[in-house]
């Protein structure tokens, strides 16, 4: 086993014993995440569902099946990302996560961004868009990147379960979806390059980091630029 998974089981382990808010009270389990913790791109959703919470693993629900399919399309495993939420036990009747529950969790999130170390992070919902795009609204901004510094670049999705509820953006849900193949392998080849020295891993500050408050969201069409500081 790797230093990476080794940390990511340690992680993980915590997670399932946590107490540190209420949700712990209800659970059948706690939700930590899963997938290749040496990946370039991480998921971040909101939170589990019922079908999570009796599994403890992330998006195995309806959802999280219509995500895994449409992956597979774009010739993705499930895998071969890492996934995980916000929160990780189910708040009650799936309601929104409260900020007290989310200020509970941003620790171990913290931490996994650290030990995966991603260039790409994908939110999945606009709870999970917050920390990174404040304020806006998913529906204007859903597929437009933005650098966030460190030498990554996050962009927001609609959550599978919108797509659920309205199967109208499944296309353009799936488009998104198939623009990240290249990003991906842009993403592997720039940690190549870290690792032999051509340029700066993820994780440490860029010279091209954008100020400490958030700038327009950068235009879908623009993607690829961001990479080019990586």
């Amino acid at each position: 086993m790797t230093e990476t998974h080794e940390a990511m089981a340690q992680l993980e382990a915590e997670v399932r014993q946590c107490q540190k808010c209420d949700l712990c009270r209800q659970r059948q389990n706690a939700v930590p995440g899963e997938g290749d913790p040496a990946s370039v791109i991480m998921f971040i959703g909101e939170g589990p569902g019922a079908d999570e919470d009796e599994q403890g693993r992330p998006f195995v629900g309806r959802s999280g099946q219509l995500f895994a399919r449409t992956l597979a399309e774009q010739g993705m495993r499930r895998e071969d990302v890492y996934i995980t939420n916000v929160v990780k036990c189910r708040p009650p009747n799936n309601r929104d996560p409260l900020p007290a529950e989310i200020a509970a969790c941003r620790e171990y999130l913290d931490r996994q961004i650290a030990i995966i170390n991603p260039r790409i992070i994908v939110t999945l919902g606009r709870i999970s868009m917050q920390r990174w795009f404040p304020g806006a609204r998913i529906t204007q901004i859903q597929g437009k990147a933005r650098n966030i510094g460190l030498g990554r670049c996050a962009i927001p999705l609609l959550h599978p379960a919108a797509v659920l509820r309205d199967p109208r953006r499944r296309a353009d849900f799936a488009k998104i979806l198939a623009r990240l193949p290249g990003l991906i392998r842009r993403a592997q080849k720039a940690n190549e390059e870290a690792a032999r020295g051509e340029r700066l891993p993820a994780g440490v500050p860029h010279p091209e980091d954008a100020p400490p408050e958030p700038s327009p969201p950068q235009d879908s069409g623009s993607q690829a630029s961001l990479f080019d500081s990586l």
